[in-house]
């Protein structure tokens, strides 16, 4: 029996072992709100069509969210694949918000574990490895527990692309078509934008060395899932929003609005890249790996590297303001970062010496969103909204907060209705034509999502964090 120290060492040079450490860590505050600062909005959109399934309508084909007035809520948005496991979750433990945290959490892993098979059979293990370890601590080791379907859909993609592989590779396994089919189309429908990273798939589909048949079935199969998913997004999201009067999903603007979105706000388009992926150490990491791969020449590198930055640019100009302002629009490219990152740090001949660098990436990378996983005091206060509201209204009654475009609070507070400005809510004939629609109750927040205003309405209820005036 090999002694503990060779064990030890032997273990942690298996990235199955630092997803598992990985997969621990973030397990804490795991049932922690959708509250933490960033994109708690995001996510409460997530769990909103989640609770949804659960109380109203389980049907998958129809989501619906809180804040659509007095509508049903039924709008376009992307396949509540994500929302609906949260759904059958509930179905056998009862509803709790943090279910996407763990789905996501476990299917993150998984998708890890599967970038670094992908990156050790095109690349090396010493390779894999190092892209792997820096894919944990990047910006996916925050996002990867959060109740949002970016790198739940990435990950998925990546089973599906490491059975595509290896289809192609072998050309006569129907279970590898079979379950690329099913993960990519599943991922794609998720979140189309993840998509694009398909474009790697380009060096295989031209090497001579790889037979025709399997390429055409493999081209045909993906031409198939990828019209449901077209059919899903500009078929069926436009029909719901025409149907139902509700539009709430961004489907990005025209190239040109884009381009000059990103250009207004260059720094903090760039910034995503050289600040939010990575952070500057890995980011030098990257940045050196770019350097060595072309003086070097490796082509399989460079290849992949040369087809997805395009086609993620193509994304980048569609996005245009919202890729400068939301820090999450960037995670599907962080994996192409990390792969380069990886490929730098293995050329590092001093063992040593890239044990440094690799753990001064993870500190960097850990320490700059170790924030996330704490909920601030006064945030937490929205978690007494639903309680408040149930001592003098149905949960039927339509409410209205002065959160601007947010719709955290709306979530917490178990109700539906509007979020609109303080000026608007200021402004007695917007509130009375809001009357006629149902509206029964205004919740004015002071500290969290919305500033103090006086109103003059019946005030039912007032502490330190809002205050709600009945109609």
């Amino acid at each position: 029996m090999k002694p503990i120290t060779d064990q030890l060492k032997i273990a942690v040079t298996d990235i199955r072992f630092w997803i598992f450490i990985f997969f621990l860590i973030r397990l804490y505050g795991i049932t922690n709100p959708p509250l933490e600062v960033a994109h708690n909005w995001r996510q409460t959109t997530v769990t909103m069509v989640a609770r949804n399934f659960y109380e109203v309508d389980a049907n998958v084909f129809y989501p619906r969210i809180d804040f659509a007035g007095e509508k049903t809520g039924i709008t376009g948005m992307e396949f509540p694949f994500f929302n609906y496991l949260i759904y059958l979750v509930s179905l056998l433990f009862g509803y709790q918000h943090w279910y996407g945290r763990l789905i996501n959490l476990i299917v993150s892993s998984f998708g890890i574990m599967y970038f670094f098979k992908l990156a050790e059979k095109y690349f090396s293990p010493k390779i894999a490895f190092n892209a792997a370890f820096i894919l944990l601590v990047s910006l996916w080791f925050c996002y990867s527990r959060k109740i949002m379907p970016d790198t739940f859909s990435m990950s998925l993609l990546f089973i599906g692309m490491f059975y595509g592989s290896n289809y192609l590779d072998r050309g006569n396994k129907t279970r590898d078509l079979l379950f690329y089919f099913i993960f990519c189309l599943v991922a794609t429908l998720s979140k189309i934008s993840s998509a694009y990273i398909l474009v790697v798939f380009a060096p295989l589909i031209l090497d001579s060395k790889i037979a025709v048949k399997p390429k055409i079935i493999f081209l045909f199969s993906s031409l198939i899932y990828l019209s449901v998913v077209s059919s899903w997004y500009f078929y069926w999201v436009p029909f719901l929003v025409k149907e139902y009067g509700f539009w709430h999903f961004f489907m990005g603007k025209s190239f040109a609005e884009g381009a000059n979105d990103i250009w207004n706000n260059l720094n903090n388009a760039l910034s995503r890249f050289y600040d939010t992926s990575l952070k500057y150490t890995g980011f030098a990491a990257f940045v050196a790996g770019l350097f060595l791969m072309f003086k070097r020449g490796e082509r399989r590198l460079a290849y992949t590297f040369l087809f997805a930055f395009p086609a993620f640019l193509i994304l980048v100009f569609k996005e245009g303001f919202n890729f400068s302002h939301h820090t999450y629009y960037v995670i599907p490219f962080v994996p192409v970062m990390a792969l380069v990152a990886g490929y730098a740090v293995s050329a590092i001949t001093n063992k040593k010496i890239a044990f440094i660098v690799l753990l001064a990436i993870a500190v960097e990378g850990i320490l700059n969103q170790q924030h996330d996983f704490r909920i601030k005091d006064k945030d937490e206060k929205l978690l007494q909204l639903e309680s408040d509201l149930d001592k003098f209204s149905k949960r039927n009654d339509l409410v209205i907060f002065n959160c601007g475009q947010y719709p955290t609070p709306m979530y917490f507070a178990h109700r539906k209705g509007w979020v609109d400005t303080n000026e608007k809510i200021s402004d007695p004939s917007y509130i009375n034509d809001l009357k006629t629609k149902g509206l029964k109750y205004i919740i004015i927040l002071k500290q969290t999502f919305g500033t103090e205003i006086k109103i003059n309405y019946n005030m039912v209820l007032d502490n330190e964090s809002y205050a709600i005036y009945k109609l």
